[in-house]
């Protein structure tokens, strides 16, 4: 198996199938957005390929020079439980070595399936993930900030960075209202709403 970057067909198939699949709508880009982030050089969907079979995928948002944001992992629905989600991180963790990776992950009391939230965050801690001393809150979702560094982070240095990397797509009103880095409870949990671009 091999991690390389897809061509835009691919990219738009493997959106279709298994990102719309697997990710509601507040969670989920729309594709239009990731495009236009590609084209840029600002967004990197790397995709796991068994021979010309995409089995899982691991996007990166890469606004900011030295930091990038662990955007969505996936594994198609017919490979999932062979091991792969593990081997999806530790292989995005080789491609983006040199920066700092840092995640999003729901935050178990405010998740809508906690136990599967308090999984997902036990999956990325067992394949390295530290939990930055920061949460988010975007489009209504509440945040544990996870990251990969093989270097010290300070949490103002990366928060500055994780809100750099939505500002530079996101108009400054829907930024103001429905994008909160730092987030902390005290500050409310806006309706979750889907993705503004």
């Amino acid at each position: 198996m091999e991690m390389r970057l897809p061509t835009e067909t691919q990219l738009k198939a493997v959106y279709k199938r298994d990102l719309k699949a697997s990710f509601p709508p507040a969670e989920l880009k729309p594709l239009r957005e990731m495009l236009r982030e590609l084209r840029r050089g600002e967004y990197r969907p790397w995709c796991l390929f068994d021979g010309d079979e995409i089995v899982g995928e691991a996007f990166v948002w890469a606004h900011v020079p030295g930091f990038c944001l662990f955007d969505y992992l996936c594994v198609t629905p017919a490979r999932r439980n062979d091991g792969l989600g593990s081997a999806l991180v530790r292989m995005l963790v080789e491609k983006e070595r040199g920066s700092v990776l840092f995640a999003e992950s729901e935050i178990p009391a405010y998740a809508r399936d906690a136990a599967m939230a308090e999984r997902r965050l036990g999956f990325y801690r067992r394949n390295g993930a530290y939990q930055a001393g920061y949460d988010a809150c975007v489009f209504g979702v509440p945040y544990h900030t996870l990251f990969w560094a093989e270097r010290a982070v300070d949490d103002g240095e990366m928060s500055a960075a994780h809100a750099a990397t939505y500002r530079s797509s996101m108009p400054p009103l829907v930024m103001k209202k429905y994008i909160q880095i730092p987030w902390e409870p005290s500050m409310g949990v806006p309706d979750t709403i889907p993705w503004i671009g």
